[in-house]
Formats: C-alpha cells, sequence, structure tokens
C-alpha cells in the first residue's frame, strides 16, 4: 500500500518532561509506554499497544475489564473517570487494594479526555 506511514505500534513524540523507559507518556490524547529514557526535547518512542504493568493509584480495587484512564498529572492509572483523566485501556488482571502497580492493555487509540 502506497499510502501507508507506518503500523502506528510505536509513535515517535518529542519528550516535553524527562522520561524514563516504561513510564506512561501523554501526549494531548495520544498516550503510550516509552521504550527508552528521554531528555526534555529529546524523540522517544511511544509504544501505543500491548500489555503492561503500569503504576496505579495504590487505593483502588481493579477487576479485570475495567477501563482504566491515566492522570497526567500524577502519572498514575486510575479507574476513575475524572476531568482531564483519559482512557486508555482496560485492566486485564485483578489489583488490590492498596497496591502500586497494574496491568493494562492498552487501547491504541487518542480517546479524548475526560470533560
Amino acid at each position: 500500500m502506497k499510502n501507508l506511514v507506518q503500523n502506528g505500534a510505536v509513535i515517535t513524540v518529542i519528550a516535553a518532561a524527562a522520561i524514563d523507559s516504561g513510564d506512561g507518556v501523554k501526549v494531548g490524547t495520544l498516550f503510550g509506554v516509552a521504550q527508552k529514557d528521554a531528555a526534555i526535547g529529546e524523540s522517544v518512542g511511544i509504544v501505543t499497544t500491548g500489555v503492561y504493568e503500569l503504576p496505579k493509584t495504590s487505593a483502588q480495587a481493579w477487576t479485570v475489564g475495567a477501563a482504566v484512564y491515566f492522570n497526567g498529572t500524577s502519572g498514575l492509572c486510575t479507574t476513575a473517570a475524572t476531568t482531564g483523566n483519559l482512557l486508555i485501556g482496560v485492566a486485564v488482571e485483578p489489583a488490590a487494594n492498596p497496591s502500586g502497580t497494574g496491568v493494562v492493555r492498552l487501547n491504541g487509540s487518542a480517546p479524548a479526555a475526560v470533560a
């Protein structure tokens, strides 16, 4: 197909803040997991699909299939659909309350943030 630019599983973005490999990265309504460390202003690939263990709000219990959002301010995943949180995927394993991480299947799309 002559008009294909890329498959979209990895998108290159410019780091607006220092990023560590494995961090969640939100750029507008695009979300992915950083492939490598990056300093402010550097290019970094973010993976938009797949299943990742990500930091979560500790005081939440997750069930399989629960919608998971990313809070760009805290850098944590949450099941709270509150203003500014971005829907990024679904929980694919239960997560206890308290626990620091949850397993998320990224949805690979760029939905709007909760208004």
